[in-house]
């Protein structure tokens, strides 16, 4: 099964997805943006989930702009993603939790 993990070079979970899946390839969001039609799918998707309200861009953002519209502040902010996104076998993942591993067949 060919694996493609969205998110960025620089996360350690993302990171470990890689390393943990066989031939996987990695898109870092930031040098290779998502495109709209990507970001529906995710939010479509993944509605709540899709934005990482931990980080530190969503911390630092005021309280108007954390009330736009989900795909818009994907689209302006991409390190607002949770990550990775793992796209296998037609499927999409979200996230690298025990869940999502034992999906993809990973320890």
């Amino acid at each position: 099964m060919a694996f493609e993990i969205w998110g960025l070079r620089s996360c350690d979970t993302c990171r470990k997805a890689l390393k943990s899946l066989p031939g996987a390839t990695l898109r870092d969001v930031r040098e290779a943006p998502l495109s709209a039609g990507e970001i529906a799918a995710l939010v479509a998707e993944f509605p709540d989930a899709i934005v990482n309200r931990a980080s530190t861009t969503w911390r630092g953002m005021s309280v108007a702009e954390r009330a736009r519209d989900v795909a818009d502040l994907l689209a302006a902010y991409p390190t607002l993603m949770k990550r990775p996104v793992i796209q296998a076998g037609g499927q999409t993942f979200l996230g690298w939790k025990a869940d999502v591993r034992a999906a993809l067949g990973v320890e």
